[in-house]
């Protein structure tokens, strides 16, 4: 990525430009009888003291009988410096002030926010004029 990763706050907002990715994806606990399946096709995976959360998509989660909300993904494509300040709280103050939940993962490239699937379309609008009003293209 040209110039390398953006740190300052008002750059970082002005310039996530969100993507709502396809799918839907459900945050499940993994265990030895299901690890083969989810983590094969986790995109996401975080040990606990209690255990291991993957994120997997919703439709492999039913098949293994993973109960949970079905959330969809919005990438902030700006590529984030991990040492940034503000971009979680901005994008996640935002989308609280609209009611809408929000799980953050951050990844070395981008910010990924996992948002309730019903919530999705409303999530991506607010962020885009978050962004706009830091002076971005949303």
């Amino acid at each position: 990525m040209a110039g390398g990763p953006v740190s300052d706050r008002r750059q970082m907002i002005a310039g996530m430009q969100p993507v709502l990715q396809a799918g839907e994806w459900r945050f499940v606990l993994v265990f030895p009888e299901n690890a083969p399946q989810l983590l094969g096709s986790a995109i996401g995976t975080f040990r606990e003291a209690e255990g291991v959360t993957a994120i997997v998509p919703a439709e492999l989660a039913e098949e293994l009988a993973q109960t949970g909300p079905d959330m969809r993904c919005i990438t902030l494509t700006v590529h984030s410096d991990l040492e940034g300040v503000g971009l979680t709280a901005a994008v996640s103050g935002a989308l609280a002030d609209a009611g809408i939940a929000c799980n953050v993962v951050a990844a070395f490239h981008h910010d990924h926010l996992f948002v309730p699937s019903g919530e999705g379309e409303r999530a991506l609008e607010v962020l885009k004029a978050l962004a706009d009003a830091a002076g971005g293209d949303g």
